[in-house]
């Protein structure tokens, strides 16, 4: 036997020898790598172990796939593929393929945190021989099927030696590669475990290929040279072609140092996992099939075959926790992720079913696949597997087929037509201005094209190349081009689904609390959902979903059209745009992380508040989110106390702004729905007034802390002030505060003027005096609109100087010539547009109120500042006339002496001088009292007794610190 085989391959030999001598300057240079080519095919065929070498998404390893199941039979399947997705095979007869197998890893111990998440998919297509062999292996009795390639933690171990990415093959097409689709993106970033990867990994070798066999790119040529020639070919013939190809893309390029290790690491761990599943079981290697990629079957370890050596070591795996399930693939994410044409993995499925309907080779496909239809089984069942027959030794079939003139197939005139016309119709769809000249220009081309390239019939890639020419324009006018549209026309993008059964917990509970809403989820595309929560209360669960997966999800796959979330608020209708079955991807990689979304929701709330970039301001939006999404009042107490450490422990009031705003909510949020204050925001209330205490001096003359974050800082001081003295702080330290600041920037300067305002220090006479001073300073007043853009921010903190800004305004445009206004009236409307946009409404809402709001009552007016008198300009002193106004006490000090008695107190009562008896201002004003008078006996007034005949007294508006506005006489 041994003989035998040593002369299969001895005239292939003898010819190559030849040519090495005569081609080459001598025998050695040659030599050694054509004879080394048929001794890897050589041993490769002499194996006990049959090897299968196939090609990913090929249609000619699926159709030879098919033809060597139905004969041999095997017993075991050896497949390479991650040996940890083995349970999941199951589950693909729940999905509509194509659908990628994933494992999925957020919690990682053992790799670079920057490498997280850690994802691994691997592609699965009918028209592939990888699904022939798990459909065959999968529903017939007595037959098992091993996956023996590395685990998914070894693919990143491996690639922590320095060979990150190493899987992803360079992109086929070149710079006229269409642009990434939403179809392209289903496997995300995702590192793809291929089998069969069968390329070139000689720049050079790659680029000899393709010119010499007029094709632009590999896969046109694979698909020549490779595909057509081997569809009808037998079994020893394809096994033995698929061997050289792949000896011979090993021998001419090993490529990367890296990537060579790696693979040869791979075969080497499959090697032993297939012998040690063979000791384990004792089945016969005979009985077994071992499919893998034609690189890896003309492997040259010393691990190779059954008698192979046992001295490589697994190392084992790291302590990451990997969650595996299935998601959704397309032909367009297939090309996207291993580099492949757009549109090739399309042509091969339509080659696929082709070439099954002419050569009548009945595939293998899961019973109850989703999206195929089951062939009628033979009239002979194979319940029980059929002995093996014995198989004759392998001849020579390399000689015939290397020197075999290449077959011209006819011109298919139906087909090409129906292509033409098929094209026309998809691009006029898509916007282009085709016409029916353009299909005949089409067909024409594309016989052109085919015989410039010597081919007598023109194939897809032709066809494509001439479509491309004859209707594609200078613009694409829709998401597609012409070339994408061939793709779809030829084999349609399918899109792969996910059954339900084969979705994780949490994708199906999502499915099950939004069923009330009556929507087909899993179908891809748009849909409206409408939720009357009024009349229908039990929706309201769904919009809680709808809102945690807005949160969760990507943009699209669940959007508001009407309707909010806010603190406080129930909804009451909403209106949403739903694509769960379009980014099912996501739905399904949420179920990775929990068990349901809240969780998942929770998890990723304490991650961001407990995250090493976390700050104040993000810490108390996970405050705000749990609050506004989980109702969870432990979980907000929780991350608040988290608030509370990351603000003792700044150094910084860059988060001021943010801060301000999102304490004010929750504080204004607590106060309505809580008996009581949370513990932790009382704390947040008090550190936070004595934080900014100590960081206001420092941030007033820190360049690096803009006006608006002082003005925010200063208003946490204002606002909080009432609580934070009841809760025990001192107000002397914020008198100390700004006291000790002293601003050099125009705009904090005029801020702390408006603070020492608030606080006393500064009278309104004083302040306008100092605006005044500016004013006149010809010095200063081309810096006088930064001092405005500080008084604009002091509404924050002081909003009761609103009319004093603009009263500040009004001076500037009344005083100053044109020639001094004009220059910086520009610096003044970008310093309030860029600096105070949000703060602008409450100046112009002010200004409304003092200005007259008709142009004819313009030229009469008087501003208030100048015709009233400034009142209070003086700090009363304590004398004689501090008795003024107390005359009920004194003539009934009974109830004020009781209280000094209880109190402590000592004194004595000073004479009041007489007063009129009863208050002066209704004695003053009668009209009111005469109308309470009337009211409570019942009785009419007479005409000229109704108040009210004078002029009208306007209501002014107040502006409170929570937002809300009180208004009163």
């Amino acid at each position: 036997m041994s003989g035998a085989h040593e002369s299969t391959f001895a005239g292939l030999r003898g010819q190559l020898q030849e040519a090495a001598a005569t081609f080459a300057d001598g025998p050695d240079a040659l030599e050694g790598i054509l004879l080394g080519i048929v001794d890897d095919v050589d041993r490769a065929v002499r194996e006990p172990l049959e090897i299968f070498p196939v090609c990913h998404h090929s249609p000619a390893s699926a159709l030879a796939m098919a033809r060597r199941l139905r004969e041999k039979q095997p017993k075991v399947v050896y497949l390479e593929l991650c040996e940890d997705m083995a349970p999941l095979l199951t589950e693909l007869r729940n999905c509509r393929l194509p659908v990628a197998v994933q494992a999925f890893a957020t919690e990682i111990d053992g790799f670079p945190a920057e490498w997280s998440p850690l994802s691994v998919v691997a592609p699965i297509t009918e028209a592939s021989a990888e699904y022939q062999a798990i459909a065959y292996a999968l529903d017939t009795p007595g037959v098992e099927l091993v996956l023996v390639d590395r685990s998914s933690d070894h693919v990143f171990q491996w690639d922590a030696r320095g060979t990150k990415s190493a899987e992803l093959p360079a992109q086929d097409g070149g710079a006229d590669a269409p642009p990434a689709e939403e179809e392209a993106a289903l496997h995300g970033d995702a590192v793809g475990v291929e089998i069969g990867d069968l390329r070139p990994r000689f720049a050079e070798l790659e680029e000899h290929l393709l010119r010499h066999g007029k094709v632009r790119h590999w896969s046109e040529w694979w698909h020549q040279y490779v595909e057509v020639p081997l569809g009808d070919s037998d079994h020893d013939t394809y096994c033995q072609v698929m061997l050289l190809i792949g000896s011979l893309f090993r021998r001419l390029a090993p490529g990367d140092p890296n990537r060579v290790r790696v693979d040869e690491d791979r075969e080497r761990y499959m090697w032993t996992r297939m012998r040690a599943h063979l000791a384990a079981t004792g089945a016969d290697p005979a009985d077994c099939l071992y499919v893998c990629g034609a690189f890896h079957a003309a492997s040259r370890v010393a691990e190779f075959g059954v008698h192979g050596t046992d001295t490589f070591e697994i190392s084992p795996r790291t302590a990451t926790t990997w969650q595996h399930g299935l998601i959704p693939s397309s032909h367009a994410a297939i090309e996207a992720q291993f580099g492949l044409a757009a549109g090739s993995v399309s042509i091969a499925a339509t080659v696929w079913a082709k070439n099954v309907k002419r050569t009548r080779v009945q595939p293998y496909r899961l019973n109850g696949q989703t999206g195929t239809k089951k062939p009628a089984r033979p009239k002979k069942a194979a319940a029980a597997l059929a002995p093996v027959p014995q198989t004759s030794p392998p001849s020579d079939k390399l000689t015939g087929f290397l020197r075999q003139p290449p077959v011209l197939d006819g011109l298919d005139e139906a087909e090409l037509l129906g292509w033409s016309v098929e094209i026309v119709r998809a691009a006029r769809r898509n916007g282009y201005l085709a016409s029916t000249a353009d299909a005949i220009a089409v067909f024409e081309t594309s016989i052109l094209l085919a015989g410039m390239r010597d081919r007598a019939r023109p194939t897809p890639y032709d066809f494509q190349d001439a479509a491309v020419t004859c209707i594609e324009k200078d613009t694409v006018p829709g998401r597609r081009d012409v070339r994408r549209l061939v793709g779809i026309m030829m084999g349609g993008d399918r899109t792969g689904q996910v059954g339900y059964d084969a979705l994780p917990p949490l994708a199906r509970d999502v499915h099950d609390r939004l069923a009330p809403l009556d929507l087909k989820l899993q179908q891809r595309g748009v849909q409206r959902a409408l939720l009357d929560i009024a009349a229908q209360p039990e929706l309201e669960r769904c919009s809680d979903v709808l809102w945690m997966l807005r949160y969760l999800m990507p943009h699209g796959a669940a959007r508001p059209i009407m309707g909010e979330r806010k603190l406080g608020e129930r909804p009451i209708q909403e209106s949403w745009d739903l694509a769960l079955g379009t980014h099912q991807r996501a739905l399904i990689e949420l179920g990775y992380e929990g068990v349901s979304i809240e969780q998942v929701l929770e998890q990723r709330l304490r991650r961001t508040a407990y995250g090493p970039q976390a700050t104040t301001a993000t810490v108390l939006e996970t405050v705000e989110d749990a609050a506004l999404y989980l109702r969870s009042r432990r979980l907000a107490d929780e991350l608040g106390t988290r608030a509370l450490e990351v603000l003792a422990a700044e150094r910084s009031v860059d988060g001021a702004p943010e801060v301000l705003r999102r304490v004010r909510r929750l504080l204004s949020h607590f106060r309505t729905s809580e008996p009581v204050l949370p513990q932790w925001i009382e704390s947040f209330v008090k550190t936070g007034y004595a934080h900014y205490c100590t960081l206001l001096p420092t941030a007033c003359t820190d360049d690096d802390a803009t006006v608006r974050q002082v003005a925010a800082m200063l208003g946490f001081l204002f606002s909080m002030e009432g609580l934070a003295l009841s809760l025990g702080c001192d107000r002397t330290q914020l008198e100390l505060a700004v006291g000790q600041s002293h601003p050099e920037d125009p705009s904090k300067t005029a801020l702390l003027w408006a603070a020492r305002t608030q606080l006393g220090h500064l009278s309104r006479a004083d302040l306008r005096a100092k605006c005044d001073a500016l004013l006149g300073n010809p010095l200063v007043v081309p810096a006088y609109p930064r001092y405005l853009s500080g008084f604009l921010h002091a509404l924050e903190p002081v909003p009761g100087l609103a009319d004093f800004v603009v009263e500040a305004v009004s001076n500037a445009f009344g005083r100053l010539p044109d020639p001094v206004l004009l220059p910086w009236l520009p610096t003044l409307i970008g310093t309030l547009r860029s600096d105070g946009a949000e703060l602008a409404p409450l100046l112009i809402r002010e200004a409304g109120r003092i200005f007259p709001g008709r142009l004819a009552a313009l030229d009469a007016w008087t501003p208030p500042w100048r015709s009233q008198p400034e009142a209070h300009t003086a700090q009363p002193t304590p004398g004689a006339d501090a008795g003024h106004g107390v005359t009920l006490l004194a003539a009934h000090p009974a109830t004020c002496d009781a209280l000094a008695g209880l109190l402590g107190c000592d004194g004595s009562w000073l004479t009041a001088p007489p007063a009129p008896h009863g208050a002066a201002l209704t004695r003053a004003h009668p009209d009111t009292a005469i109308a309470l008078e009337a009211l409570l006996a019942g009785r009419r007034l007479r005409p000229e007794q109704v108040p009210g005949r004078g002029p009208r007294r306007c209501a002014r508006t107040h502006e409170r610190t929570d937002g809300h506005e009180t208004h009163g006489p």
